[in-house]
């Protein structure tokens, strides 16, 4: 029996970031006769969630990959290198070795490197999962990417049913989901929670928010910012997230450290970012170096014009590229110059409250056990 009813009923959608309906994927990709790429690569900046399916779930995660696949051959995607590859070619699973690079594990770019091409986004003119061709013309068989996390839950669906798979979470986002939280203390803990609970139980698990801490960044480089003082109260949901113009995304949460300068901190990300281009498209070529070069402006002062550039450039990067990287950073910049913008308004003056906490001597309690 097809196991798409039953994800249907439960409601499951991708934990990649894009939440789409995974019944929905996966009926068409039994009409299609899709191959099936389960991607463990975590791609986003602060994502661990993959690795941690595949360390503690693997098994699991396996049943849910032949049942999706239903025939149809599966391989499994990891960044080259990474101990999530070691552990997939270990147990005899068919890898493929993603470049790791942020855009190569884009679905579009890990259906191409799955076919034999570079592993770099793709212009869709069709979903990929009924096949086509690329923007060379070259022939793409039919192919459905899923998140690991997303096809562990469907294997719970099956195993548990879609009633146990919604008596968890909320009724627009059911079911239990994994967040990789950071903050100062601790990188990418993963937690198991779901959609509703209060983010600040989640960051508790991980050393907890600081108290002078500017901001807490929700969906990694392609999510939005939100200010600490908001942080209290807000729930891990759409639906609440949606109030301060976040998204539960990828399942990445941040705490920025108190000590360094959130600015500077948003220009190591957009330098990062400036670097990941695929190399095919113009928003991504020129228009991620010049927007961190001009946020750099910016930062250090004694540009009139810089804060109009990187407002300028962050609404003509979205929907020019063949994939949503720019998108995504775009809206990252501008949820930075909301956010901000008390801060930006230091810098102008002169002074950064991050370099003034730096520079203040802080107690330290010793505990003996």
């Amino acid at each position: 029996m097809s196991i798409v009813p039953l994800l249907a009923e439960a409601g499951l959608t991708g934990r990649g970031g894009a939440a789409f309906s995974t019944a929905t994927k996966v009926a068409a990709a039994h009409a299609h006769a899709a191959q099936l790429v389960v991607n463990a690569c975590d791609g986003e900046l602060g994502a661990t969630k993959d690795a941690w399916v595949v360390a503690n779930r693997l098994g699991e995660l396996i049943d849910g990959a032949t049942e999706i696949a239903d025939g149809a051959r599966v391989t499994y995607a990891a960044h080259r290198g990474s101990e999530t590859a070691h552990l997939l070619r270990s147990a005899g699973l068919r890898l493929l070795a993603v470049p790791p690079r942020y855009v190569s594990s884009e679905e579009s770019a890990i259906i191409s490197l799955a076919q034999g091409g570079l592993a770099r986004p793709m212009t869709k003119r069709q979903p990929f999962v009924r096949g086509g061709r690329d923007s060379e013309g070259r022939r793409i068989s039919p192919t459905v990417v899923l998140n690991a996390e997303t096809v562990w839950r469907a294997a719970q669906v099956s195993r548990h049913g879609a009633s146990w798979f919604r008596s968890f979470g909320t009724p627009d986002q059911p079911g239990p989901r994994l967040v990789s939280v950071s903050t100062p203390s601790v990188r990418g803990v993963v937690v198991e929670t779901a959609a509703g609970a209060r983010v600040t139980d989640l960051l508790d698990l991980a050393g907890g928010l600081p108290d002078d801490s500017a901001a807490v960044l929700v969906g990694g480089l392609g999510g939005s910012f939100v200010r600490a003082a908001d942080v209290p109260g807000l729930l891990w949901s759409d639906a609440d997230l949606s109030r301060v113009g976040a998204r539960t995304g990828p399942g990445v949460i941040e705490a920025l450290d108190p000590r360094d300068c959130p600015l500077g901190f948003v220009d190591r990300c957009l330098t990062w970012a400036a670097g990941e281009s695929a190399g095919q498209c113009g928003p991504c070529m020129f228009g991620l170096p010049a927007l961190a070069a001009d946020w750099r402006a910016l930062v250090t002062g004694g540009d009139d014009t810089a804060y109009a550039r990187v407002s300028s450039r962050a609404g003509l990067l979205p929907g020019r590229g063949a994939c949503r990287f720019p998108d995504g950073v775009a809206g990252f910049a501008r949820s930075a110059l909301h956010v901000f913008a008390d801060h930006l308004e230091q810098h102008r003056a002169g002074r950064c409250a991050a370099a003034e906490l730096r520079s203040t001597p802080r107690r330290t309690d010793v505990h003996a056990w």
